[in-house]
């Protein structure tokens, strides 16, 4: 493993990954806030953002509109006809859905949520742009049984697999359940976005079948993960339902599985900055599909 490579500003790929038989762990060349301050977060929560790559906005949506992104999230999941669709994916071990995609689609009611202001403009003051939905989804993670997910960067992904160049996206992860260390929290190394892990191995072709359920190709090696968790530490976020974690692409970040009776459920937004947009691959045989990488960059909230 290299630590802490420098490469060239004029390299096209400034985040070189999967293209080497080791990792190595690269500087970051990119703001983690890119807008001017002016917006809802306060000066203080994006030096916040800034130094952790994460911040925590308590009841950003109401008790009455949580209750309703539940019962669309139960309507959703036991829609038998859904089931055969591919933006559908269940728990490798069980029949449980484990998340849906391009969810703002599907439903309407997740749709006024990905346009609604309280986001876009938070999102648009970190990015310094206007931005679009990269991706959206929801994620179950059910009681006795929902599955981890191992640590990863999703920048990695987002860059080798859907061709986005640069760390100008923000995801937002809005919690329809109480979260707790013990029902699967999220984790996330804070100030591990500063570094970016070069993966190794070649991405194989429709890798995005086998990955949604259980990824290998594009996650960090131990030896890398235990140097960032040594230089920064792991925080476990929790809180009630309603808030909202908002983080940046390039956290390393992962959850573990839900043995509990509670299930941990959220709806998981990316925005990414429309002078980001995706181009081709930079380190698989052709895109994932649109439902994982939007190719529609019509700015949201417009």
């Amino acid at each position: 493993m290299t630590l802490q490579m420098d490469l060239p500003t004029s390299t096209a790929d400034q985040y070189p990954t999967r293209k080497s038989t080791e990792p190595a762990l690269l500087y970051r060349k990119d703001p983690t806030v890119w807008g001017s301050g002016d917006g809802p977060f306060t000066s203080d929560e994006l030096k916040g953002y800034d130094g952790r790559g994460y911040t925590q906005v308590e009841s950003l949506v109401n008790a009455d509109e949580v209750k309703a992104y539940r019962a669309e999230l139960e309507r959703l999941s036991s829609d038998r006809k859904l089931r055969s669709d591919e933006r559908v994916i269940v728990e490798p071990t069980s029949d449980e859905v484990r998340s849906v995609f391009e969810v703002h689609k599907i439903s309407k009611v997740f749709s006024d949520l990905v346009n609604d202001p309280r986001l876009v403009e938070r999102a648009r003051q970190i990015l310094g742009s206007d931005v679009y939905v990269h991706q959206s989804r929801v994620n179950y993670k059910p009681g006795f049984g929902g599955g981890s997910f191992y640590w990863h960067s999703d920048f990695e992904t987002w860059h080798a697999e859907d061709g986005m160049p640069r760390m100008r996206s923000v995801s937002f992860s809005v919690a329809l359940t109480d979260n707790h260390t013990h029902n699967g929290a999220l984790m996330i190394m804070p100030g591990s976005h500063r570094t970016f892990v070069s993966c190794v191995g070649e991405t194989p072709e429709d890798h995005y079948r086998s990955s949604l359920k259980s990824q290998h190709v594009g996650t960090p090696d131990q030896q890398s993960l235990t140097y960032l968790a040594d230089q920064h530490g792991i925080d476990v976020l929790t809180g009630a339902a309603g808030g909202v974690t908002v983080f940046d692409s390039n956290c390393m970040h992962g959850s573990g599985g839900n043995i509990t009776p509670y299930p941990r459920s959220n709806v998981f937004i990316v925005f990414n900055s429309v002078e980001n947009a995706c181009e081709k691959p930079f380190s698989a045989p052709s895109p994932r599909p649109e439902f994982l990488s939007a190719r529609d960059f019509t700015p949201a909230g417009r």
